[in-house]
């Protein structure tokens, strides 16, 4: 695998618009060098990509991402960050947890409204018929 990549490379390599890579440029999380219109990307900005990604995928802000990135420090195993993105994921676990209990709340709450609404309607519909 090459150390360079152009902005279609990784646009096609982690299915994002080059719209997006131009984005995170701007942000200052990814930092292409330019010769002329083209941007070749280096293999730590690839790195840093994925891990913008990752945090994505785990419901993290772009600024969380960005601190976790910016804590990158291979002189201390990177304990910090490590360490910050455990409870990263634990807090947003927790959140998830919560959501989840408000959605089944919701549904069961759902699902009475519907049954005595339909039980309504049936006894709209009897009362007709007596008539």
């Amino acid at each position: 695998m090459s150390n360079q990549y152009s902005i279609r490379e990784l646009s096609q390599e982690f299915d994002v618009t080059t719209r997006t890579l131009r984005f995170y440029e701007e942000k200052g999380l990814l930092s292409p060098t330019r010769s002329g219109q083209n941007r070749t990307y280096s293999a730590a900005d690839r790195a840093r990509l994925i891990l913008i990604l990752r945090g994505k995928t785990l419901g993290l802000s772009l600024e969380q991402s960005t601190d976790l990135i910016a804590m990158y420090d291979p002189a201390s195993n990177n304990k910090r960050q490590l360490e910050t993105l455990i409870q990263k994921i634990q807090s947003r676990r927790h959140q998830l947890e919560v959501q989840k209990h408000e959605l089944e709340r919701m549904i069961v709450d759902l699902e009475t409204w519907e049954e005595r609404t339909n039980a309504a309607m049936e006894n709209k519909q009897k009362s007709k018929k007596v008539n």
